[in-house]
């Protein structure tokens, strides 16, 4: 399958967010290849978003979410617990990433399980910080370049045909914006 481009991602970050599920998120932990399909994911815009990370100005934690497009936003959240997202937006937009939340596995499925001392396939990936403890995402993998075959990558997948649109998941502001997207079973 064919990593995606930098372009897929130059769109608006709600568009993006819709267009992720059923991709193929890949992770290369050694010689070793695991993965899953992308089955739930959330848009964060910038100025226009209260929830976003982007929403108030540049830091050291965000500045990755005002760069290029296809870059990986990985960072801590709760003092224990890894996110992952991929920088998205439209070119005049300052801002904007995607959130990746669930996966469903489909590659080295022990080695997921594993990584997470978990046999229990439903709730193996079912949630941002149980997807980067069974893919081992760390700060480490913060502005890795998606669009290129390196640890993490994105490929083209599944088109998906009914999409669920609601409100994003442990917010405060911006609830009245049905941003989350889950793939419907």
């Amino acid at each position: 399958m064919n990593i995606l481009p930098r372009e897929f991602y130059q769109k608006d970050t709600v568009i993006v967010a819709k267009k992720l599920l059923g991709k193929k998120l890949v992770r290369k932990i050694g010689n070793q290849e695991i993965s899953g399909i992308i089955t739930e994911t959330e848009a964060y815009r910038h100025n226009d978003d209260p929830a976003s990370h982007a929403f108030r100005k540049i830091t050291d934690r965000n500045k990755v979410m005002f760069g290029d497009v296809g870059i990986s936003y990985v960072y801590f959240t709760y003092g224990m617990h890894y996110c992952f997202n991929v920088v998205a937006k439209k070119s005049k937009v300052p801002a904007g990433a995607v959130l990746i939340r669930s996966i469903k596995p489909d590659k080295g499925i022990k080695k997921i399980q594993g990584n997470r001392n978990l046999k229990d396939l439903k709730n193996l990936t079912n949630g941002p910080a149980k997807l980067t403890q069974a893919l081992r995402i760390t700060k480490e993998h913060y502005g890795m370049d998606l669009t290129k075959k390196s640890e993490i990558y994105i490929t083209e997948g599944n088109k998906i045909k009914k999409i669920i649109e609601s409100p994003r998941i442990g917010i405060k502001n911006g609830k009245e914006f049905l941003w989350n997207f889950k793939v419907m079973d």
